[in-house]
């Protein structure tokens, strides 16, 4: 019965997943210049991805969509010495882009195109994560069904449509046609689903039997995967198992403070805890970790160095918890007028029944204990990163007031609020990634061989992260008035040059246009203003 019981619970989690299907798809393709047969971007400021301070002025040669050569060029404050550059002939387009920085494509690695739940048609999703030099994103359990997201990722590999490369991770057990309570059947569905074309799976809980058949099945066949440790099976299979059994990440954090349990066995849960209750869910989320051994206790230690030693990734996803210390932050930033769609903004509101909506009776005394929470949880990723480990930034955008793009730039500003430098923060959102995906060949860097995959921007974003947002960051001028500076100027993915602020001006005109039809405005819960 206890089988019967988890795998029901996965099904209905894949349920309310795929209840967020069929959504708007993309349209063809119809801006970005390029690929071109040579093209050279001049006098950039490189910042490579792999951890490497920048380096500059530099000339990168791309070739249809590979990088063929990088080219120092000079000194900074001295004239470029042009017998050092690439030559360019008729057949080469060439930027000018003194003074501006490049870097890697971005890699989201929880990433959910939106829903019909959020009203979120894919051209707006993904325009939001190309404006903000998202490049590749590994969407976690195919919401949208695993045919429409192979579908999409197929385009995108084309550049038929405008969107980041996509990674298709299926739920487990999704378009099972009974429950999975064994290992045979487990193992069945894990190799029907390669077989399907998904690139890995995202597990949220099971029976230790079906658990271990899946996850070291996947493993054995070349897939990889990630793992929400869902509260309803986390007591008997936490973090540890899992790594054990051959998972490849975590994502969030749940499962982690459970294996460093040692004076108790099972969450200190409120005793009318009610699981479909999320402000219970959630508010009790808030007091986990000072449930675990302390930071750099033995059983701490323990546990980091076995995950270390299984070559495991963490993907904490750092911003879609942020409104539980901050509701009002999270619920009033700046983007949300322009930006965000009235039907993913009445999606965000207050609701018993949208997953992540659970502002019933949202206090101080919540985000009082969220803020403690993330202090600890944030020490122990830096702590992994500092040993070596493998942390990767993913943003689970379209959920707690979290919208497509500005909340990956978001999550790296939470990084380097975790204690990751700069460079660090750089190295997560790319060459990590790319390492996590089995794609470090092909991207997370900018070397020679590799795709041609890069934003860039007039600003260095590692002194200040915020000029990686859409709507830039203040600064006052010469004249003492405030002005924007930042935002990405140019996303490049497979050569193809798109003007990432014209996306975002896309993306203002679709949310008019939803405005206008529904005689929309946004306004703050329980108010008309």
């Amino acid at each position: 019965m206890l089988k019967k019981l988890s795998t029901l619970l996965v099904l209905a989690v894949v349920t309310t997943m795929t209840a967020f299907s069929q959504i708007m798809p993309s349209p063809d393709r119809n801006e970005g210049e390029g690929p071109y047969d040579r093209l050279i971007l001049r006098g950039v400021t490189l910042i490579d991805g792999t951890g490497a301070p920048p380096i500059g002025p530099v000339d990168i040669v791309v070739e249809k969509n590979r990088i063929a050569q990088i080219q120092v060029v000079g000194y900074p404050g001295l004239p470029i010495n042009e017998n050092r550059r690439p030559k360019a002939d008729e057949n080469t387009k060439v930027y000018d882009l003194e003074g501006h920085y490049l870097l890697p494509g971005l890699i989201d690695m929880h990433a959910h195109i939106g829903g019909s739940g959020q009203g979120t048609p894919a051209e707006y999703v993904f325009k939001l994560w190309m404006a903000h030099g998202i490049t590749t994103i590994r969407d976690p359990s195919a919401g949208n069904g695993l045919n429409w997201v192979l579908d999409h990722k197929k385009k995108s590999l084309a550049n038929q449509i405008t969107a980041p490369r996509i990674l298709a991770y299926t739920a487990f057990g999704m378009g099972a046609k009974e429950a999975i309570i064994n290992a045979e059947q487990a193992k069945a569905w894990v190799n029907d689903n390669k077989a399907k074309g998904a690139d890995g799976i995202k597990f949220f809980g099971a029976n230790p039997e079906v658990m271990q058949a899946a996850i070291s099945e996947n493993k054995r066949i070349g897939l990889r995967s990630a793992m929400h440790h869902q509260q309803m099976d986390v007591a008997r299979w936490n973090v540890l198992n899992s790594a054990r059994a051959g998972l490849t990440s975590m994502e969030h954090w749940y499962g982690l403070p459970e294996a460093l349990f040692q004076d108790r066995t099972i969450q200190d849960f409120r005793l009318d805890y009610n699981y479909q209750n999320e402000q219970h869910r959630f508010g009790e989320a808030g007091k986990l970790w000072k449930q675990a051994a302390p930071p750099y206790s033995e059983h701490w230690n323990k546990v980091m160095t076995e995950l270390l030693e299984l070559d495991f990734t963490l993907d904490p996803t750092f911003n879609i918890y942020e409104a539980n210390r901050d509701l009002m932050r999270a619920r009033t930033q700046e983007w949300h007028e322009v930006y965000t769609l009235p039907s993913l903004w009445r999606f965000y509101a207050p609701s018993r029944q949208s997953h992540g909506s659970y502002w019933f009776d949202w206090t101080t005394e919540e985000e009082v204990q969220w803020k403690e929470n993330y202090r600890l949880w944030m020490t122990f990723v830096n702590e992994y990163k500092n040993r070596g480990g493998r942390v990767t930034a993913g943003s689970d955008s379209g959920f707690i007031y979290q919208l497509y793009g500005f909340a990956y730039i978001r999550e790296l500003e939470l990084l380097r609020e975790a204690g990751f430098h700069p460079l660090e923060v750089i190295r997560s959102a790319t060459l990590y990634g790319a390492q996590a995906l089995g794609m470090e060949k092909e991207i997370g860097s900018v070397e020679v061989g590799k795709l041609a995959d890069f934003l860039i921007l007039e600003e260095n974003p590692l002194q200040n992260l915020k000029v990686l947002y859409g709507t830039g960051t203040i600064r006052i001028n010469e004249n003492n008035e405030p002005v924007r500076v930042g935002g990405v100027k140019y996303t490049v993915k497979d050569g193809i040059v798109y003007d990432a602020k014209k996306m975002l001006d896309d993306v203002k005109t679709i949310v008019d246009q939803h405005k206008a039809r529904e005689n929309a405005r946004l306004t703050q819960p329980g108010l008309d203003w």
